[in-house]
Parts: structure tokens; sequence; C-alpha cells
């Protein structure tokens, strides 16, 4: 990935306090972020979030109310959006149809006012590039989604831009063609370098595919972050609860001691020693975050790690790991994933009684919901 083309630390796209309103309506509100030049950076949250917003001002298709955008230095909101120079892949493909795959690579080129043998020569390495060297006769209805989707990629960098807009572009894939063409990105960021701006909200594409997140909810950035720091130390519960799956338990905050707190479970049961991400204070309502991957069940209960009893009301076979559905004996349900060794019989049925266990340091106590 682009993370070994040794990016300097100085922004290459930096944007700063933008905000979008429409009327009463705030769409974004206070982002800001610094992009290195070379790097993959997802902007990743659910519908409404603001994160197409912050991207179509980059694009210049809309006007912020308040902020500024900069590439490379210069200012980059006062420049009309054809003269920007950005690509843009949109989740449509918006490929011209009347025009065959090696035209629709060559017609922002001939805009540019290319040369027809230097237009040919660039065409030619950009279907190279998407592995459709091959197919540059054909029109886009004869070829497949993920197809048409590497022929707008071609299209977005044949003419070198500095940054690659992605909002949205592989949603309309089914899963495999998705998984697919999320490996050719990949493949053909480290190939080019280019700086990727890429709009998802499927947490697992992020994951996958960049170098850094930006987690958006309700119009601001909740974190930034590599896809390990995110999944590891999420700043807020939004972020914990959208990162990967989780499990939220309602406590009361018995003490805090610097970094870590005494918590109190809805039973009365105390446990020690949780570590603390938010601001709450003795008594306040928090919520006790568990990863489903960092869980244990225990026939009996130990003294060295904290545990809760449950029950087992549902079992799930997923080929490498058996999903276990629990209740807590104040009736909240709860997930735990159980590796599944090849023959091996699994050790639970529904109705099976057992203690949830799970180390201090992979919980984390967040603010209440």
């Amino acid at each position: 990935m682009a993370t070994d083309l040794n990016l300097s630390d100085a922004p290459f796209l930096s944007i700063r306090g933008l905000r979008k309103t429409y009327g009463q309506s705030v769409a974004i509100d206070g982002v800001s972020l610094d992009i290195r030049e070379g790097e993959f950076m997802t902007f990743l949250g659910p519908s409404g979030s603001g994160k197409s917003t912050t991207l179509y001002i980059t694009a210049g298709f809309q006007d912020p109310t308040e902020g500024t955008v900069q590439l490379a230095g210069k200012p980059l909101l006062n420049v009309p959006p054809n003269q920007r120079n950005i690509g843009m892949v949109f989740q449509r493909y918006t490929l011209f149809p009347h025009l065959s795959v090696a035209e629709n690579v060559a017609f922002p080129l001939r805009v540019r006012g290319w040369d027809k043998q230097r237009i040919a020569e660039r065409v030619k390495a950009m279907l190279k590039l998407v592995h459709l060297d091959q197919h540059g006769d054909r029109k886009p209805s004869q070829l497949s989604g993920g197809q048409q989707q590497r022929v707008a990629i071609a299209r977005a960098l044949a003419y070198n831009p500095p940054v690659l807009l992605m909002d949205e572009p592989l949603s309309a894939l089914d899963k495999q063609l998705r998984e697919e063409i999320q490996f050719e990105l990949k493949r053909i960021h480290h190939d080019t370098g280019i700086t990727i701006l890429y709009v998802t909200h499927d947490q697992e594409e992020a994951l996958r595919l960049s170098d850094r997140i930006a987690v958006f909810n309700k119009g601001r950035i909740e974190q930034v972050g590599t896809g390990a720091e995110l999944y590891e130390h999420p700043a807020t519960r939004f972020v914990a609860g959208f990162i990967g799956h989780s499990n939220f338990l309602p406590v009361k905050l018995a003490q805090r001691r610097g970094d870590v707190a005494d918590i109190v479970l809805p039973d009365g049961r105390r446990l020690e020693g949780a570590p603390l991400r938010c601001d709450a204070a003795n008594g306040d309502d928090a919520t006790l975050m568990l990863r489903p991957d960092r869980l244990h069940l225990l026939h009996d209960a130990g003294t060295d790690t904290p545990s809760i009893p449950v029950r087992v009301t549902d079992l799930s076979y997923l080929g490498d790991v058996m999903q276990v559905h629990l209740a807590t004996n104040w009736h909240q349900d709860l997930d735990i994933r159980l590796p599944l060794r090849p023959g091996a019989t699994p050790d639970w049925q529904v109705g099976s009684l057992g203690h949830l266990a799970w180390v201090n340091a992979h919980s984390q106590v967040h603010a209440a919901a």
C-alpha cells in the first residue's frame, strides 16, 4: 500500500473548519483533516454523517458555508471544479454508452487538448493498469459491473490528477465482486502512489483499503487513525460501536483511579480496574464495551479475570467460529465468537450455564449511550 512510499508528514491536502448548512440543517460542522501525499484516506460513517458532503466540497461540486481547503499549499475553493484537475469516481460508473472503453478513457485527455499519439499511449497504459488492455474496443454494455468500474477508474487516473476522490464506488457490486475490486484498488494505489479520498459506509471495506480512516458522525469527525488504532483504542462510544462488533453493558462508575475505574453492573456485581475512556464522574452512568472476539466462555468462574454468569440462548455455526448468543441474569443479550477446531464438537448447547470472562485490558468504559 501507499505506506511503502515514505509519506511525508507535511499535509498535501488540508481541510480546515469546513461547515455546510442548508437553512437550519447542518450537514457538516467544523471538519478539519490533513491528508499526506500518497495516502489512502477513507471517510467512514453512516448515511447522513457528512462524509460525502466533505468530498463534494473538495471536488468543487458544493461550496462550504465556512472553512478552507488547500492542495499542495494553494487555496482550492476559489478554483472552478473543472480546473481543479481532481479525479472523481462515483457509485454509478457514468461511462458514455456510445463510446468504446478506449474512447471513454481518452475523453478527458481530448478535452485537455492532448495530441493523438500521447492519448493513444496513455489510454494503452491506463487499460493495462486496470487489466482491461484486451477490452478497449468494447462498449460499456458489453462489460460486467466490475469491469465498468475499472474503466471509470482508468478514466479518472488518465490525466495524472494529484488526488482521486471516490464516492461509494463499489456499493452497487455484489460481495465477491466488491472484494475483487478492492484488491485491484489496493494494487492500483500501490502502483501509482496517488492520493486517494474514499467514501464508504462499509467498515470492512475501510479496514481493508485504508492507510487511515476518518470516522464521521452527525457532521463531525469523531476520530482519525489506522484501522488497528480505531479498533483497539476507540476514542468514543460511537467509534467503538461502528468499527468492529461490540457488546455494550450498562454500568455505573463507582470509583475513578486515573485512567481506570471500578464499575458496578446492573446485578450489583462490582468489577475493578476497567480502562476508562470518558470523563464520567463517580456515580455516573457509563457503558462497558466488550469485543466478541476478546471474550471467553468458561464452565467455572475464575478469580484472575472479571466475569459474569450467562446462559446460552442460541448457537450459529460460521465455519471457523461458532457465534454464541448469551443472556445475562439481568436479561441483556450478548454475542461471543468462539474459534472452532477442525472436527471438534462444540462444548456448549442452548440452555447451558457458564461464565463470560475477559481480560481487563480488552475492555473499555465509555460514556453512556
